[in-house]
């Protein structure tokens, strides 16, 4: 029986791998820095780890995947110079009206943020590439969901409850994309994904996908308990109203 080492894969330890997780990290902590000059004591803790998430995920969206977005666009290599073309991350047939060239980070060369996606391919090779799928969902994720996040660390910040209206319509996003994502993977059978160590299935598949599952969920709740109790105060005191 093979030991959890053995599940791991070799270049698990290598230098591009750990700065590349080093790099969520220190997202993680900006965003924790940011929650502590923003936000008073008083705020309450379900909205304080609110303020973190968001923060994170916009930092996430403008800085990782707005670089993945980059790669996309403007890095690509001439397939007459590849060797062996099929090995390389799908790009789509006429991507920006050009059949002779493969687009994404797989053609970036040492450039800091194409080599942590390339980390991420490993367990994704879509990452590697220009799927159109995937370039869709980010356009939306970096133009659209990064600037409504930091909308949403405004409002908390200044306690606007309207707020709150903005986390469901992100959280719902979010759900909707992951589904999005994945859901062309579960049809053809996982076809360009890598679950055969615990490292690629666990951490780069199943968590880092399922915390933009588990979290916009919970966000929608903090939401929605705020509104209906808004709805309950107005009930109350419209019925209090009636009795004078």
């Amino acid at each position: 029986m093979a030991s959890f080492k053995d599940t791991l894969p070799p270049d698990l330890f290598d230098q591009t791998t750990l700065v590349s997780l080093a790099s969520t990290v220190a997202i993680l902590a900006t965003a924790y820095l940011l929650s502590l000059q923003a936000l008073d004591r008083n705020t309450p803790g379900s909205h304080r780890f609110l303020f973190i998430w968001h923060a994170f995920d916009a930092l996430i969206h403008f800085i990782l995947e707005g670089s993945f977005l980059y790669h996309c666009f403007f890095s690509w290599m001439p397939l007459s110079s590849v060797s062996n073309p099929h090995a390389l991350a799908p790009t789509a047939h006429n991507y920006l009206g050009f059949t002779n060239r493969a687009y994404g980070p797989q053609a970036a060369g040492d450039n800091p943020f194409a080599q942590l996606w390339m980390v991420y391919a490993k367990a994704d090779r879509r990452w590697a590439g220009a799927d159109l799928a995937v370039i869709s969902l980010e356009l939306l994720t970096v133009f659209v969901a990064g600037p409504l996040a930091c909308m949403i660390c405004y409002g908390i910040a200044k306690k606007d409850p309207r707020t709150n209206i903005l986390m469901i319509v992100i959280a719902t996003m979010e759900i909707y994309g992951g589904f999005i994502t994945f859901c062309p993977e579960w049809l053809t059978m996982n076809y360009n994904l890598d679950a055969s160590n615990f490292m690629y299935k666990w951490v780069y598949l199943v968590f880092f996908n399922m915390l933009w599952v588990f979290i916009p969920f919970y966000a929608i709740w903090v939401a929605v308990k705020d509104i209906n109790d808004a709805f309950a105060v107005r009930s109350r005191t419209a019925a209090a109203s009636k009795r004078k």
